[in-house]
């Protein structure tokens, strides 16, 4: 996952305002209490992120995976 498409997916899940909150001030357990930007800061990978923001927020796993791509070109 690009940091790109963790932003989209972020955007998609939380919507663009609650995101960036979400990504700024949710501690994240797994993480070794880090928020999100401050994993993002510590060189964790985009992925490993946005996996651990959808544990803490209970995200279900059929929107877990795949999100965050960005549309097919028609």
């Amino acid at each position: 996952m690009k940091l790109s498409e963790f932003w989209n997916a972020v955007d998609t899940e939380y919507g663009e305002g609650y995101g960036r909150v979400v990504v700024r001030d949710l501690v994240l357990p797994s993480l070794d209490g880090q928020s999100a930007e401050e994993a993002l800061r510590a060189g964790v990978r985009p992925r490993a992120v946005w996996l651990a923001l959808c544990e803490a927020t209970d995200v279900p796993d059929e929107r877990r995976h795949g999100v965050g791509l960005p549309e097919p070109r028609k």
